[in-house]
């Protein structure tokens, strides 16, 4: 299958990946696979204009009315969010008109790898692993601060360079933090990822808070398996006793007494890169428009053609 990679197809624009027809050129050539997922595949190409590698990520959506919602709503954070630690969008392609659009492409940074598969590889030291979750807690100030949850904390989306630099991605899951909304459809959407759920939210779909967020994080900690709860040091006794206090805090049962993300920011295990002046946070609370959940997928590909077409004309304002 590797013989697909980069291959050209009848159109000049396109190149074929994986029995994959990518239409991105003349700007965006030179593609290779990176991996896929249950609606779209990601290639690395070479930039054109900007002379740089990045990854393109191809949905194709539109036949199904979960996907069409995740794509929505991750198109919709992410051309509004801008921060070091949390995945870009530097530029979205599709068809010139709704009739057409099959597929969206969404470029951004080239990320090599995620902590998933790093801790496939190898085991991190402890200065790696305060350093990743320092950078996991400083997306998640600025996601919260933005009143979103980002609800899929899980390895695989933490994605890594060869710097060690982190970025959140993957917010086809998220929502903004609202207390009293019924979240229903929840749990069904959440199945693939349940091994980092919060207690609470196996036991309750509605009232879940931000701290949600906090209990996944802590698996960068540690990967603990279910015992009943007994000291940290006799579980891992050569850890550092700061990470597991730390630990602890972000594995308190109860949701309104885990501890929130800016006091794990400013706890002991983080203190050599803890700054406040260098954690921004949101310009403004984040707000949808509308609940998503019951649209059909006519509806929601209307949508997101009109948010591709906000980012280009905001794009193009910007450059000039």
């Amino acid at each position: 299958m590797a013989a697909y990679e980069g291959s050209a197809s009848v159109n000049p624009n396109s190149e074929v990946v994986r029995g994959q027809t990518f239409e991105v050129g003349p700007r965006y050539t030179n593609l290779s696979y990176m991996g896929e997922g249950a609606y779209g595949m990601v290639v690395s190409a070479y930039d054109n204009v900007t002379k740089t590698k990045v990854a393109i990520k191809k949905i194709s959506p539109f036949e199904h009315q979960t996907y069409s919602q995740r794509t929505l709503r991750e198109i919709k954070i992410l051309t509004r969010f801008k921060h070091e630690n949390i995945i870009d969008i530097r530029d979205i392609l599709r068809a010139p008109n709704l009739e057409q659009m099959k597929d969206v492409y969404i470029v951004q940074c080239l990320m090599e790898t995620d902590l998933y598969k790093l801790l496939k590889t190898q085991a991190i030291s402890n200065d790696h692993i305060c350093y990743f979750l320092y950078q996991i807690l400083r997306g998640l100030k600025y996601i919260h601060s933005a009143n979103v949850l980002h609800r899929d904390l899980k390895p695989s989306n933490l994605l890594l360079n060869t710097t060690c630099d982190l970025k959140i991605c993957d917010f086809g899951l998220a929502r903004v933090a609202d207390p009293d909304h019924n979240h229903a459809g929840f749990l069904t959407e959440y199945v693939a990822t349940r091994w980092y759920r919060a207690p609470e939210i196996m036991l309750n779909s509605k009232g879940y808070t931000k701290s949600i967020d906090i209990w996944s994080a802590r698996n960068y900690l540690q990967s603990l398996p279910y015992k009943p709860k007994v000291a940290w040091t006799s579980l891992f006794p050569n850890a550092d006793p700061r990470a597991l206090d730390l630990l602890d805090k972000m594995l308190t049962f109860n949701p309104n007494k885990r501890i929130v993300v800016e006091d794990a920011l400013a706890h002991p295990y983080l203190e050599q890169y803890y700054d406040p002046a260098d954690e921004p946070v949101a310009e403004e609370p984040f707000k949808f428009d509308m609940e998503l959940d019951d649209l059909p997928k006519e509806v929601l590909k209307q949508y997101i053609f009109e948010e591709t077409l906000l980012f280009q004309k905001n794009h193009q304002e910007n450059a000039m």
